[in-house]
């Protein structure tokens, strides 16, 4: 059966950590500060299909942040589960339907909207309080995203292994796996049929889904081709006065 919320996690290969480099990164933690890290907000979890194979569904979680307390652009970074020990597969770049509109056309099949997920009730803050994750949704609602996952958790892989590919959302019913959903609702206490039901009063893109967004209903997959290397730029002579 394909898709999971539980991909196992196959043993990275490697020496243990040691309680040295333990101790160094506790020195560490407490000198450095970690600016861009310390502006993740929220936790998003919603689900993600590779755009060239919509049977490879999963799981995913978002921890997001607004870029430079712009409103209309959040990023992201992607991980196979909430907990401690989860791998960092992939990121994601968040885009008001303004910011899209201005994108030029060759960028667009690689965005996908989330007024499905969200109004669909598919797209959560785990733990956050209905109506507060509501008041924001409202505005993801009305968003493109842009993902790219580097490391294929759904294969076992157990390192990150192939090329960076390009991820979509659902944007209608019959897509998603039901058991994969049955696992999120039960794992999380949720329920997907009713939380559609108090988000029916959202407004979705002002424009309606653009054609080309989505992949424009077709398939997307990253592939490598060589090429020539284009050297540096033949340097200028320093002079010294």
């Amino acid at each position: 059966m394909e898709g999971s919320r539980a991909t196992p996690h196959p043993e990275v290969p490697g020496e243990p950590k040691k309680t040295t480099t333990a101790l160094r990164e506790k020195a560490t933690a407490a000198i450095q500060e970690f600016g861009p890290i310390n502006k993740i907000h929220q936790h998003l979890c919603a689900f993600h299909f590779y755009a060239h194979d919509m049977t490879r569904q999963l799981e995913v979680h978002h921890f997001c942040g607004h870029q430079n307390q712009n409103e209309e652009m959040r990023q992201c970074l992607i991980y196979d589960s909430p907990e401690s020990d989860a791998r960092l597969i992939g990121i994601e770049y968040i885009v008001s339907e303004e910011l899209f509109l201005t994108l030029p056309d060759e960028e667009k099949p690689m965005r996908h909207s989330h007024e499905f997920e969200v109004k669909g009730g598919y797209l959560f803050m785990p733990g956050v309080p209905g109506p507060i994750q509501r008041k924001d949704l409202e505005k993801v609602c009305k968003t493109y995203g842009k993902t790219i996952h580097f490391w294929q958790v759904d294969r076992g892989d157990n390192l990150p292994l192939g090329i960076p590919q390009v991820m979509m959302a659902f944007t209608r019913d019959g897509q998603l796996y039901d058991h994969l959903a049955q696992d999120v609702e039960k794992h999380y206490g949720v329920n997907f049929m009713e939380e559609r039901k108090n988000r029916a009063y959202m407004e979705g893109l002002e424009y309606g889904m653009h054609p080309l967004a989505n992949a424009a209903g077709k398939g997307l997959r990253t592939v490598l081709r060589e090429t020539d290397c284009k050297p540096p730029l033949e340097s200028v002579p320093r002079v010294f006065v």
